[in-house]
């Protein structure tokens, strides 16, 4: 894909295009790109691909993407496009969201040293004493052995929130030690610099912010700080590889980019520019693609998964769909969705190009011949041929811990939801209260979730 398209395809707006088109034409590899995300969920979908794969066209070029962990800032929490706070996550599950993002990522980044590079801006807006420190952090050290020559390691114990058992936790978590000379930490006095040349005003020009004081309802600091310390990160992967040359994101986050160009101004640094992209709508369409709203298609979810969730978006949005989640032509979708062609076949063909994109291709076949046998009456009641085989421990399970153990809901929460809509259902049967029970190793338990989630429960070794 040359730059022309690049600049147009999907894109919404871009600021300081004009700079920003000559340091690509004169050497891409020498472009550091920002794309920040708060790890507030473990999954990555399709509306976060739409970004992803923006930052690919980029890579092919040469250019090399920071992909920041907002590890700090997940747990403040970013106000956009909403109007309530949101709730502060802990330590442990942003960790543990980290992780299966960096995994996630890969599926559509390139992920070698030229071309990528993650970091987490605790690395500069946390210290030591911040960390939780919790039961049982241990410091683990190399003791050589003076008669047999070798190193023994002894595990020392600390009482939790100790200092040095901080200090253990802290070291285990820090990945980005090849930057530690470069990075100053933000303290207070830093933070507070920039908050001088910014006015309340601008802070709470933003639309969720009005919305929220025409209702009467309060903005708290900590929000109200978010857009600036996404500014202040900009400013430091300008510190660190010497440029932040683009930061990229969807349109909600126009204001936080924006600031990252004002930020980098105060700091003396040439401003990044800024490149929004359309937000996808969920397969409700109507609002955006959210996990916590029950309307996304995760990267990671099964074949089956993503082409039975595509094939439900509404008719109008397959052309906007076929634009920003794949490669295909959404001019020619929209063509032969005005000429009345069946939208379930164009679906079926947008379904298939995506299973092709994250799981290959024997996937995508495979795929459409189970979505076929499934709803087009040729598999006797809809139970699909293959049933993947759950190994669960032998005795009795309440049906919400069985289908939690089974990972065919999110969370328990999940799964009485799901009960009390009558989405659940053992050995075909619709089952009918989240108190029921079930032996496992007794009887053969075939669990199904909606129309397209099954699992064999046998029997744990």
């Amino acid at each position: 894909m040359n730059l022309k398209e690049i600049f147009s395809h999907g894109v919404t707006e871009i600021i300081g295009e004009k700079e920003l088109r000559q340091k690509l034409e004169s050497d891409p590899t020498k472009i550091v790109i920002k794309y920040g995300v708060d790890p507030t969920r473990p999954d990555i979908h399709l509306g976060h691909a739409v970004c992803l794969r923006k930052l690919r066209e980029f890579q092919d070029l040469g250019c090399k993407v920071v992909f920041l962990i907002g590890d700090f800032t997940a747990r403040i929490g970013d106000p956009t496009g909403k109007s309530k706070i949101r709730p502060e996550l802990d330590q442990a599950e942003v960790e543990a969201n980290v992780k299966t993002y960096l995994e996630q990522a890969g599926k559509i980044l390139l992920t070698d040293p030229k071309h990528f590079v993650w970091i987490r801006n605790s690395d500069w807006l946390m210290s030591v004493t911040d960390v939780a420190a919790p039961e049982g952090a241990d410091l683990t050290i190399n003791k050589k052995n003076k008669k047999t020559g070798s190193e023994d390691k002894i595990n020392i114990h600390f009482p939790p929130n100790s200092m040095i058992a901080k200090t253990a936790v802290w070291e285990k978590s820090r990945m980005q030690r090849q930057y530690t000379k470069i990075i100053k930490t933000y303290t207070f006095w830093n933070i507070l610099a920039v908050l001088g040349k910014t006015s309340h005003a601008r802070l709470v020009e933003r639309d969720m912010f009005q919305a929220r004081i025409k209702k009467g309802e309060p903005i708290f600091m900590h929000e109200l700080l978010y857009p600036v310390i996404q500014g202040i990160d900009s400013s430091v992967i300008a510190d660190i590889f010497g440029s932040c040359d683009l930061e990229l994101g969807g349109t909600d986050q126009h204001f936080n980019m924006l600031m990252g160009r004002e930020v980098m101004e105060m700091n003396s640094k040439k401003p990044q520019a800024v490149i929004t992209l359309p937000i996808l709508e969920g397969t409700d369409g109507k609002e955006k693609m959210s996990k916590s709203l029950e309307n996304y298609v995760g990267i990671t979810e099964s074949s089956r998964e993503i082409f039975g969730k595509t094939m439900r978006i509404p008719d109008e949005l397959i052309p906007r769909w076929v634009e920003l989640t794949t490669d295909l032509d959404s001019a020619e979708f929209e063509k032969r969705l005005k000429k009345k062609e069946n939208p379930k076949n164009l679906k079926a063909e947008l379904a298939k190009e995506l299973v092709r994109i994250y799981h290959g291709s024997k996937e995508a076949d495979k795929a459409v011949e189970e979505f076929e046998r499934m709803f087009s009456g040729k598999s006797g009641g809809g139970e699909p041929d293959e049933i993947p085989e759950i190994q669960i421990e032998e005795g009795g399970w309440g049906i919400v811990e069985l289908l939690a153990a089974a990972k065919l809901v999110d969370s328990k929460s999940d799964a009485r939801r799901l009960i009390e809509q009558g989405g659940v259902r053992m050995n075909g049967k619709k089952v009918e209260s989240f108190e029921e029970n079930f032996e496992v190793g007794k009887d053969e338990l075939i669990l199904q979730v909606g129309k397209r989630k099954w699992a064999k429960v046998i029997r744990g070794s």
